[in-house]
């Protein structure tokens, strides 16, 4: 089953390869023996789809792309799939090292490991050992989303996806259609940075937010992707992590640590509650409101003003 399984994989790869041109199923299937032996066209797709997903593990890159009549196709591109020589000193084995280390109790876990075996195939130095090199250091970042694992591979592939998404304001979620750039930790929660298409523009998605189940789509991405993709500094933005205001709070005793965190100042007004001066940025409305009836804003009047909209919106549902 083993050799099977393994002659079946080099085929699709050498198919896909060997394309100038996007393969559709029918045409692999028809291009592979094993295929052609598949008993129904739903054994066909599942054998396809785990084979398919296998080559990617491996780290073949393959492309879904639709023509102009709707039908999917793939192919792995050569000059995709070609990588320089790898040269890696002692410091930057330690420094992958490190960053494979954080993935270990998260379900990347399998291929950070992966990854090294084939760093270590490609020349990695024999006397560093990654895992010990800074063996003081237990580095974790906590991934509890659902959505995480699809996305990260929609982000790999270049892949449209579609989701249920709540915003802060709201009583219920929308449909979004992304297609998605990137994936990054702040503060401990995670977003993704993408092209909006219901909305034209960049937008930015905390993923504890997604409701339901992410969904591919089988089309390929309309808008350019950016060289660089500033999730954190969007994010930091939004929260007001560069505001120059101020805002006047009260907080309930006990209640909104990252508030609390955040402060400037705390006084202990009494009777349950204190007085906080936190950073006013963009967003910072939308933050206030996740709180609920902890917390009470002071000022400025406009703060003041967008919070009430927002809870009066939520109430109407």
């Amino acid at each position: 089953m083993a050799i099977a399984k393994a002659e079946r994989l080099m085929n699709l790869a050498l198919c896909l390869l060997g394309t100038r041109r996007p393969l559709s199923k029918r045409e692999l299937r028809e291009s592979i023996e094993a295929y052609l032996e598949a008993g129904s066209d739903d054994s066909f797709n599942r054998m396809f789809e785990r084979d398919k997903d296998d080559l990617r593990e491996l780290g073949l890159v393959i492309e879904t792309v639709e023509n102009l009549d709707g039908e999917v196709g793939y192919l792995a591109r050569r000059d995709s799939n070609r990588l320089p020589p790898i040269t890696l000193d002692a410091e930057e084995a330690a420094a992958l090292g490190l960053a494979a280390k954080v993935w270990q109790q998260a379900r990347l876990a399998g291929a950070a490991s992966g990854a090294l075996q084939k760093l270590r195939a490609a020349g990695l130095p024999e006397d560093v050992d990654p895992y010990e090199a800074h063996s003081a250091l237990e580095p974790r970042i906590p991934v509890h989303e659902a959505a995480f694992e699809p996305l990260m591979l929609a982000c790999r592939d270049r892949r449209p996806v579609m989701f249920d998404y709540r915003k802060a304001n709201a009583a219920h979620p929308e449909p979004r259609h992304v297609e998605p750039w990137a994936l990054e930790c702040w503060r401990g929660h995670w977003y993704l940075a993408g092209f909006d298409r219901d909305r034209g523009a960049e937008r930015v998605f905390r993923l504890s937010r997604i409701t339901g189940r992410v969904r591919s789509r089988g089309t390929s991405f309309t808008a350019p992707v950016p060289d660089v993709v500033t999730v954190r500094e969007t994010v930091a933005s939004w929260a007001g992590e560069n505001a120059e205001r101020s805002a006047l709070i009260r907080l309930r005793t006990g209640a909104g640590y990252p508030l609390r965190a955040r402060a400037t100042s705390v006084r202990e007004l009494g009777d349950g509650w204190d007085e906080l001066e936190i950073p006013y940025g963009h967003g910072l409305d939308a933050w206030l409101v996740e709180f609920g009836p902890d917390v009470m804003v002071l000022e400025p009047a406009e703060l003041r003003a967008d919070v009430v909209d927002r809870l009066r919106a939520v109430a109407k549902g």
